[in-house]
């Protein structure tokens, strides 16, 4: 029986990449020439990165960088959740945590999205991923479609097809 898995995976090779990419372009900003401005990995989470500033604005403008080199990178700018910033006298901070892995809220609307849509297939939530199944490729290809168009809140692949 055909079968595919939907996960929401991140490659950490390419989050540094863009991290790296972010910090040169950092270097190289007229407007950032001489500040403390910089983005690192979070040494306890490995999928957060922290931006650190002079001020609130340039956090503002950091962001903006950091979703434009992870979305050359091939990440998507959806999964990136941003906390609040935290400000001093001397810097200000931001902590922007990349999702990953589809949650249990977000399981549950792809199955129901597929019993709503009547197409022949079975959706299961395995853990962080969903798998479906059904008798015909072409009934797996239209859930595809269907998963494309429902928004979760975390960019979905598609793997592990199997006929």
């Amino acid at each position: 029986m055909p079968s595919f898995d939907v996960v929401s995976e991140l490659d950490g090779h390419e989050i540094t990449n863009a991290i790296d990419q972010a910090n040169r372009e950092l270097a190289q900003r007229f407007d950032f020439k001489g500040t403390i401005c910089e983005f690192t990995r979070d040494p306890k989470d490995e999928f957060a990165v922290l931006m650190r500033g002079e001020v609130e604005f340039q956090l503002k403008q950091m962001l903006d960088m950091l979703r434009i080199r992870m979305s050359k990178r091939g990440i998507d700018p959806s999964c990136l959740d941003v906390k609040d910033a935290e400000t001093n006298i001397a810097e200000a901070r931001q902590k922007v945590v990349l999702k990953h892995g589809i949650d249990q809220e977000s399981a549950k609307k792809l199955t129901k999205a597929v019993k709503e849509s009547g197409l022949k297939v079975q959706a299961q939530i395995q853990g962080d991923k969903v798998r479906v199944t059904g008798k015909k490729r072409d009934d797996l290809q239209e859930a595809i479609a269907l998963f494309r168009k429902t928004d979760v809140g975390v960019p979905l692949q598609f793997e592990n097809f199997r006929d």
